[in-house]
Order: C-alpha cells, then structure tokens, then sequence
C-alpha cells in the first residue's frame, strides 16, 4: 500500500510517500520538505498570504519530486492525501485542491486528514506502538493530553487554557530579542544559563485537571526581564533557563495527572507518546522519559525531522485511514479549526 502525502498547513510545503511495511509500521520512501522560515522571519511569525503564495509556487515541483524520490509514478499510490486543517486558511486550501485535482486525474481515493491526527498516528509510522496510548500533543498551535484509542478515537483529557506550547516559547524569544522561530532559540540559550536565577511560576501545577496555563509564566518573565534590563548575554540565557525549566516542570506534573485519568478512564496505556514540534525539545524530552520510567512504560518520541510539519505523517494518517475504507469525496472541505476529538471513530468491523 503506497500514500501520497501533501501539507500545507502552516509554513512548511511538504510532499512525501509512505508504504506499508511487513511489521505493520510505515517505510517513508520519501520526505521533501521546503522550510518559509527565510520568508517570515522579518515580521517575527508567520504571515498567513505570503505563506500561501508559497505554497502555490512550490507544491507541483515538491510533489513530483517526492514521487521521482520514490520510484513511482502517480499512478503507483492507492491513496492520496492532504492536510485538511486545522491551519491558515489560505495554506489548507493549496494542499487539499492540489490532492483532489490529482485524486481526479489519477482516479485515485482522496484521504482529508487532520492535520492533528497526523502527529496523533506518528508513533505508529516509527515504532508501531499499539492502541491505547496516551499523547502529549505540543506544538505552536496547540497543547493537548489526549487519549489514543484508536484511528479517528480521541479522548481529550487536558488542554490548554491560553497560549500554546510552542506560541509562548515564539513569544519569550521575540521578547527576549531573539531570532525566528524562537522555540530552538530558547532551548540553546537555556543550555548555558542558570534556571534557578529567576523565580518563576508553575501554573496549574497539582490542579486536578491536566489542563495548561502559559500566559502567566510568559507575564512573570516580561515582568523579570524588564525588572534587570538592559538585558546582557547572560541575563537572557538565565531567563530562557528559567522558562524552559518551569515548562518542563509543568509538563511532567500535567501528563502524571493524565496518566493518572487515563488509568481511572480508559485503562492501561501502552506508552506515552511525544509529537507536535515541542516535541523536539531534548529537556522535555528527558522529563517525559523519567516519567515514563517510573510509570513503567516506554517514552514513544518521533525523530527530530517527523516533530514538525511534514508530509510523511500526513501520509502515514492517510495510510491508517485507507486501509479501514475511511477516505473522503471531492466536497471534503479546508477546516482553519477541526479539533482532533470531533474525529469518528473507525467502525469496529474495520
């Protein structure tokens, strides 16, 4: 079974092709990617019209250019499939026309994927990690503790109740003066600061819901850093150390009540499971991995390259919902807002 992949959610075009190997885990034949970082990085974040232009100038080249990679031509796919949102507008609808004009030509099924679902499944496409588990989704546009009970079956259990993990990390970086995208640039500074230099606060830390609070923490920090300025090289690096470290301590605190409810409401998770760009990030990183260690259960995180946007996850999805017969006809529309939990589950025959 081979899918072709297409996302256009936010600022990275990506086209990739996805098979399905023997052990039941994905082979991804091929993986192009093309960054706009260099575009938006003038204005600080990204620009929903100069992102979707982009997008328009690159998806055929990137598409054929994935399908070359893999030695197949567009007739070969048994699927194609597009991101479908949640994202900018302008971008969804680049990809998902792109994916329906190819379904027509090539008379092949057309998969809609959520976006979100893509990173949900993504510990399946690189270690075949069995349902249930529980998911820490953490990325510029959402932060989410989910239950994964199978393909289109989402628990959501936690959520943030403001600005999302990968946003405050943008936000402290741009307020800090340092460089697009700010994420990566927090967690180099914070390697060679001291975190405990600045008190700064655990939002919703022993709540028993898992839900995430961040604005106060950005607030405390503005608050900090306006409190020493002129800020010098170490000052920042101490602020980014603190951060970092107060959302470490949060994340870890969070997923514990996760599992806990997980446990109460689901049953016994198979893993826990890191995706969504912060996932990257090697601090949260080890403080899932402990967790999972105490917890008796294996930390499931995705290689770097899979953590962002990219078209082998899209496949991937797509992948996982053609082979249960979900696939979508040519009226399937470009959704800027489809929370993962809204997904049907598949039919139980499948």
């Amino acid at each position: 079974m081979l899918v072709l992949g297409l996302e256009t959610t936010c600022d990275e075009t990506a086209a990739a092709v996805v098979s399905l190997g023997a052990d039941g885990r994905g082979v991804i034949l091929a993986s192009e990617i093309l960054s706009q970082i260099a575009l938006h990085a003038a204005y600080g974040g990204v620009v929903p019209e100069i992102a979707a232009r982009a997008h328009v100038e690159v998806i055929d080249r990137l598409t054929a250019r994935a399908l070359a990679t893999a030695g197949i031509g567009l007739s070969d796919v048994d699927g194609i499939a597009a991101a479908a949102g949640p994202g900018l507008i302008g971008g969804v609808l680049v990809g998902l026309t792109t994916a329906k004009t190819l379904a027509l030509v090539a008379r092949k099924p057309l998969i809609a994927v959520n976006h979100l679902e893509g990173h949900a499944l993504t510990a399946r496409l690189t270690d075949g990690t069995p349902f249930p588990y529980l998911l820490l989704l953490a990325s510029g546009g959402h932060t989410q503790l989910v239950a994964v009970r199978g393909v289109g079956d989402y628990v959501r259990l936690g959520t943030t109740v403001d600005d999302a993990m990968g946003e405050a990390f943008d936000k402290v970086a741009k307020l800090l003066g340092l460089p697009y995208p700010g994420g990566p640039q927090v967690e180099r500074e914070a390697e060679k600061g001291d975190p405990a230099r600045f008190a700064l606060p655990r939002p919703m830390i022993g709540r028993a819901r898992p839900d995430f609070s961040l604005s106060g923490l950005k607030t405390a920090l503005r608050l900090e850093a306006e409190r020493v300025a002129p800020l010098t090289g170490t000052d920042i690096a101490d602020l980014c150390a603190g951060f970092q470290a107060a959302v470490v301590d949060v994340v870890a605190d969070r997923t514990r009540v996760a599992l806990k409810l997980f446990r109460e409401q689901i049953g016994h998770p198979t893993a826990i499971v890191a995706a969504g760009g912060v996932a990257a990030n090697g601090a949260i990183r080890r403080a899932l991995a402990r967790l999972a260690g105490e917890a008796g259960l294996k930390l499931v995180a995705p290689p770097l390259e899979l953590c962002g946007d990219n078209g082998a996850i899209i496949a991937w999805a797509g992948l996982e919902r053609l082979r249960l017969g979900l696939t979508d006809d040519m009226t399937a529309p470009a959704r800027p807002r489809w929370p993962l939990a809204s997904l049907e589950p598949a039919p139980a025959a499948a």
